[in-house]
């Protein structure tokens, strides 16, 4: 079965409003409407280095961002991963990814586990996630995952453990540490030997730059589609026949012993 995946690489800069992006992501959704599957960057909506307007632009897990973003999955017939939200749950806030599928209804969701605290202000204003988040779908066995996690293999893993055939990472990656983003998106689908679907974010906050770069990764680790960092939209297909056929000629595992 081959699936055709779209990563959205957005611009996000300091002056646009939260609506200017929503405006944006539809827009580029709309050039990617023949891809089964679209995937968003992280908190765009928000922008991800502005932590002073998390509170003011947290939402509900159904509220406009979403709502907004699930009339354009019925719409173009196609599953999208909605990037991540700041969530209002009572007092807390999460940094919260959505996977949405082609009838707009809400099919996995995941807090952020691993806060970003190095010269940023996440691990302070939210809260971390507790659970891995997998689903079962029509295009396959789907993982979720959110940039800084990229870091931590152990998540992947369970990821693996609970079946996961393509995981999706929504990223606000910055520049600097731009061949470190690389690195980890290939080592995280070549370990686990899984399809990896990262999209990141292009843009800048004050003098912050992020990263971009987003990337369809098979199981062998190989960048099959990629950008550099401007927007843009990374396009691919995921082969899972292919990827089945790697696991069972190269059963590497099942030869893990912890």
């Amino acid at each position: 079965m081959k699936i055709k995946v779209a990563s959205l690489q957005l611009n996000i800069t300091a002056e646009q409003s939260k609506e200017e992006r929503i405006t944006l992501a539809l827009q580029e959704i709309d050039r990617a409407r023949d891809a089964d599957l679209i995937v968003l960057p992280e908190l765009w909506s928000v922008n991800f280095l502005d932590f002073a307007s998390y509170e003011k632009e947290s939402e509900e897990i159904t509220g406009e961002t979403v709502s907004r973003l699930a009339s354009k999955a019925v719409e173009i017939n196609s599953y999208i991963h909605a990037g991540s939200i700041i969530e209002e749950e009572g007092e807390k806030l999460y940094n919260t990814s959505i996977l949405l599928n082609n009838e707009g209804e809400i099919i996995s969701t995941y807090r952020k586990i691993h806060l970003f605290g190095y010269r940023s202000q996440e691990a302070r204003i939210l809260k971390p996630g507790q659970n891995v988040s997998t689903v079962t779908t029509p295009l396959g066995k789907i993982g979720l995952a959110t940039c800084y996690d990229l870091r931590f293999p152990e998540l992947f893993r369970k990821l693996l453990d609970e079946g996961a055939e393509i995981v999706l990472v929504t990223a606000a990656w910055p520049f600097p540490r731009v061949r470190h983003w690389q690195i980890l998106n290939q080592s995280r689908a070549l370990e686990n030997l899984f399809y990896l679907v990262s999209a990141n974010c292009a843009g800048s906050f004050q003098e912050q730059i992020y990263a971009g770069n987003s990337m369809v990764v098979d199981p062998w680790g190989t960048i099959i589609s990629g950008s550099d960092y401007h927007a843009g939209i990374v396009r691919a297909q995921i082969d899972l026949e292919k990827l089945r056929h790697i696991r069972d000629d190269f059963p590497v595992l099942q030869d893990r012993k912890l």
